[in-house]
């Protein structure tokens, strides 16, 4: 008697790219939403900070022409084409603006409540459109967006991202999401405390356990991924210039004539790749630090960023089964 014995078909692997820390970007957003059918890729993740950080006023003045004030330079504007070379720059920075009469601007001036509204309102329409384009741009494609927000995002602007019906772009902040039909992914946004303050900061044993609590949703770890904002402590994902705090802003501190570097990711993030082991950390949050790292079995990845320049950082990764097969760092 003779049996026949068939294999079993191999699985197919997984394309994911991985791009954080936008701050509004336009161009940048425009670059990252077209990465998925550049790259060839089956999902295409966003790691926060999405949101922009500053409105600038453009006034448009009795003769005709503008003025704005960009990055402490008073801009001058005569034609059409100068406003619409500076509204493309601003686009890029990832600043907000609107155009407004003298009158309109001096009232706004005096009422900062009025700024931080009008702030929100061209916040939420920017991440408003940035929705609608993403669900034109992958519509039919079969390429997964997945986005969530960080610590610099506003939860008012994030609460846009969720729109009805949208079937490509998926608001995943502190939701667990199946990235394929074997792995899946969660994502934690908010960070430990900065020296600028920023509008979603917790203390380490607040995020520790929040991402205890997603951890739980997991069914396989050794199939998961760690989609969070602050990196790892101490991994090389998080080197930056070490703050004194108590300058206003934030001044580096320097010994020898040389900037003093520190890890200042979380030390809560650290400990839950440690416990749980997944496949695979997502993570932003200090742009200067591109880097990839081991954690026992964990890749580690934070690819930078250099939005203010319309540059698009990101990384390829490939994988299959709970394995990373490989990984390519992107800049465009």
């Amino acid at each position: 008697m003779s049996f026949l014995f068939s294999k079993k078909p191999k699985k197919e692997a997984t394309r994911l790219f991985f791009a954080t820390d936008i701050h509004g970007s336009e161009r940048t957003f425009r670059k990252f939403i077209n990465a998925g059918k550049f790259y060839n890729v089956n999902v295409i993740v966003m790691g926060g900070d999405i949101q922009g950080k500053l409105m600038i006023p453009i006034i448009k003045e009795m003769n005709g022409h503008y003025r704005a004030t960009v990055q402490g330079r008073i801009e001058h504007l005569s034609t059409e084409e100068e406003l619409k070379t500076l509204t493309g720059k601003l686009d890029t920075l990832g600043f907000y603006y609107k155009t407004m009469e003298e009158g309109e601007f001096r009232a706004l001036q005096a009422d900062q409540k009025s700024v931080d509204a009008l702030f929100h309102e061209l916040a939420r329409q920017r991440m408003s459109n940035w929705v609608d384009l993403a669900e034109e741009r992958l519509s039919g494609t079969g390429i997964k967006c997945f986005v969530t927000g960080g610590n610099d995002d506003e939860w008012d602007v994030l609460s846009v991202m969720k729109k009805e019906g949208a079937g490509s772009f998926i608001s995943c902040e502190n939701e667990m999401v199946q990235v394929d039909d074997d792995h899946t992914m969660i994502s934690v946004g908010i960070s430990t405390p900065t020296p600028w303050k920023t509008p979603r900061e917790v203390s380490e044993e607040e995020l520790g356990a929040m991402i205890e609590k997603m951890a739980a949703l997991v069914p396989d770890m050794n199939k998961t991924i760690f989609n969070f904002h602050d990196p790892p402590k101490d991994s090389t994902l998080d080197t930056c210039p070490m703050l004194d705090w108590d300058k206003d802003p934030p001044q580096q501190i320097v010994q020898g004539g040389q900037p003093i570097m520190y890890g200042a990711g979380s030390s809560s993030v650290r400990q839950a790749i440690e416990k749980y082991r997944p496949m695979l950390g997502l993570h932003g949050h200090i742009h200067e630090s591109q880097s990839v790292a081991k954690i026992g079995r964990t890749t580690c990845i934070n690819p930078g960023s250099e939005y203010a320049e319309g540059v698009l950082r990101g990384c390829l990764v490939t994988f299959v089964d709970g394995e990373v097969q490989g990984y390519q760092m992107t800049s465009g």
